[in-house]
């Protein structure tokens, strides 16, 4: 449980009350806050500049008026440390402190997220103020959650980057020797003979059009120490609020699939992980399921908090299109329904000025309580309060994980060839979604997961395969589980070196394969994957397209064959079996309905179960499992009522205490949570 002072679902969200500085407006925002059932408020993510007005004041009378204030109306606080933008003074007198661009140009002070990682500036001064705030708010009861800084994220490279880097390489590769072997550099006469000779891999130097690299060694390192020395930054503030206040926890939110950040290794140092939501109209709901599961799977399956997310629309997409009635209701319990247990708005009253103030909020510029998104906001807080603590710390199931991988997204990201169309987030969703569609619950999983709970393991496009991974892989085969990979795997190693004596490299003796050539298909231009053995009820042709490898069998059997080109009869869909397993290699980019027989079939073998017994398109299901006792959330992304067949058993509605059996109309754009009786 996050807090036993508030053993519920938390609802509320940012709350930024100096930027009005009114009393009167203070206390309309209380009202409307009891009104709208908010019991948690997030406070001073963005106030470096108002609680320090220069290198030796610190003032937090404001802090503590707001507060304590909420704290007397029943709200409890999640203490941001502001740190997510220095004050312009800092950057003035200190300009270490401002970072520079891809470009080389030196910043100056401005936005937000502006400051250099390895700047001893901004690490003296941000880590001092998050201690002084634990120091001062330690024994306040309001204060129940720690939030650092915001949305980190943004590269540096400076001078002082440039010597943290060769620092770095010195940690993780010991020598120049070694360093010049990682990143084969006697190719086009880079080898380094001193470590000054490192410089930061950006437009001036390796890079061109942002992921376009001529050494991916060196632009991959520089991505893992960039995210390293912003996750250092995070740490400096962890330890020093931790010191404190051992007992409240503490994190960060973070930014779903966001590239710029291995969270597998950030969520190391996280109490809880947090995350913020901001799907787009047309963002298929498939999409975000996979990233609430993703956020779930970066610390085990652990619940997690949903941050952030508008009440409305946003203000920074291209299209800000309004949220329809009952959206922003079906949204909040879709992330209750993958592992939130929290549901958190940006904003709680909308902003007046600035690029935000467009930016939907709880609290509309007209002030008052009587419109829509206020309505349906203090309906779902209703629903929230009723809830109680039945869900709390629920647990989401699985027996089939898919395997994420940010480093290996990287490098696939940096690949010269060989095609510029391979998305590596984009192949994942297209399996997940296959999943999705059949109501069969997924993981979402980093490659230092245990794999003895699943039955089925998926890792699409596993170019990078890192040391001992491949074993881990064989042992859970052996042991009778089913393994997929796909086209462009087992390539590289974790330096991005190519495993030499054919592809898939140390995958090729589980595989059972060989695969001798990658081709690229232009978009306009598809193959077919023709069925040669039955798998289900898969029969037929399918398309398939992208990349396709042409490949041989090693003990592998072949279920499909290409259809077309010169590679037409190829294998292109295969299985070996390897010890009491199976392992399938996918050699092209399926279409959606191949892909939905295909692991539907693996699925059905190892007797997964759908989580009910049939939904129609565009109803959502999840499970979440609290004392032994599971509630089965039903989620219609459709404008009409739907009906939805469930296996056998009783069912109480949680909302409004109904008894299901059988089967179950679920409202246009509405929710069931059905706990088993």
């Amino acid at each position: 449980m996050l807090s036993h002072k508030l053993p519920k679902i938390w609802y509320g969200g940012d709350y930024n009350p100096e930027q009005w500085d009114d009393p009167h407006v203070w206390s309309e925002d209380i009202r409307m806050f009891k009104l709208a059932g908010i019991d948690v408020a997030t406070l001073n993510v963005f106030s470096w500049a108002l609680n320090q007005p220069d290198e030796e004041t610190y003032n937090f009378d404001h802090l503590d008026a707001t507060i304590n204030r909420l704290y007397e109306n029943g709200i409890y606080t999640c203490l941001a440390t502001s740190t997510g933008a220095h004050p312009a003074w800092m950057a003035k007198k200190y300009p270490d402190v401002l970072r520079v661009d891809y470009h080389g140009r030196k910043r100056k002070f401005g936005g937000r997220h502006n400051s250099c990682p390895n700047s001893p500036t901004y690490r003296k001064f941000s880590a001092l103020m998050a201690e002084k705030l634990a120091e001062r708010y330690k024994d306040h009861p309001a204060v129940i959650m720690w939030h650092v800084s915001n949305e980190y994220g943004g590269y540096c490279y400076c001078e002082r980057c440039e010597a943290a880097f060769r620092e770095w390489l010195k940690r993780r590769y010991g020598t120049l020797e070694n360093v010049n072997r990682a990143w084969n550099t006697r190719f086009w006469g880079h080898t380094f003979y001193d470590w000054d000779e490192i410089v930061a891999p950006n437009e001036l130097s390796e890079e061109w059009a942002g992921n376009r690299t001529n050494f991916q060694g060196i632009s991959l390192d520089y991505r893992r120490f960039q995210s390293d020395s912003l996750l250092e930054c995070y740490k400096l503030e962890y330890d020093a609020i931790k010191k404190h206040t051992p007992h409240i926890p503490v994190t960060t939110n973070l930014m779903g699939t966001y590239p710029e950040l291995d969270y597998f290794a950030w969520a190391k140092h996280l109490d809880v992980v947090s995350w913020d939501n901001y799907p787009a109209l047309d963002t298929p709901f498939s999409y975000t399921a996979m990233v609430h599961d993703l956020m779930r799977g970066l610390k085990s399956g652990q619940p997690f908090m949903l941050m952030e997310q508008t009440p409305s629309q946003q203000n920074w997409q291209p299209y800000n299109s309004l949220k329809r009635p009952g959206v922003m209701r079906l949204w909040s319990y879709q992330a209750v329904a993958r592992g939130a247990d929290t549901v958190m708005f940006f904003q709680l009253r909308r902003s007046i000025g600035a690029c935000e103030k467009f930016h939907g909020a709880v609290i509309e510029h007209v002030g008052h309580e009587h419109t829509r998104v206020f309505r349906e906001v203090a309906e779902l807080g209703g629903e929230l309060k009723q809830l109680g603590d039945r869900i709390l710390d629920g647990r989401v199931e699985a027996k089939v994980a898919i395997v994420f991988d940010w480093e290996n997204r990287w490098a696939i990201s940096l690949s010269s060839g060989p095609t510029i169309a391979l998305d590596y987030v984009k192949e994942v969703h297209k399996y997940y979604d296959a999943l999705f569609k059949q109501n069969i619950q997924v993981d979402m999983i980093g490659v230092d997961e245990p794999l003895d709970k699943y039955d089925v393991v998926i890792a699409p496009v596993l170019y990078m395969v890192k040391p001992g991974y491949a074993a881990k892989l064989e042992a859970f085969v052996e042991r009778g589980g089913t393994f997929v990979t796909t086209f462009f795997s087992g390539i590289v190693d974790e330096r991005d070196i190519v495993r030499t004596g054919g592809y898939p490299g140390e995958l090729r003796r589980m595989l059972g394969i060989w695969a001798e050539e990658i081709d690229a298909l232009f978009p306009d231009r598809r193959n077919r994957i023709v069925m040669t053995k039955p798998h289900g009820a898969l029969e037929g042709e399918y398309e398939c397209g992208l990349l396709c490898d042409l490949i041989h069998l090693e003990g592998a059997e072949a279920i499909a064959v290409y259809g077309d080109d010169f590679y037409a009869g190829m294998p292109v869909v295969t299985v070996n079996r390897f010890g009491a397993g199976q392992a399938w290699y996918v050699a092209s980019s399926p279409d959606a309905a191949f892909l939905e027989g295909f692991l539907g079939k693996l699925c059905a073998d190892k007797n997964i179960r759908p989580l009910v017994r049939k939904a129609p398109e565009g109803v959502e299901s999840s499970r979440r499992v609290k004392g032994g006792r599971g509630v089965l959330f039903l989620l219609n992304h459709n404008a009409d009522m739907k009906e939805v067949e469930l296996h056998e058993g009783r069912y109480r509605d949680l909302l409004s205490g109904e008894t299901v059996e059988g089967r179950t109309a679920v409202p246009g754009r509405g929710v069931r949570l059905l706990e088993e009786a």
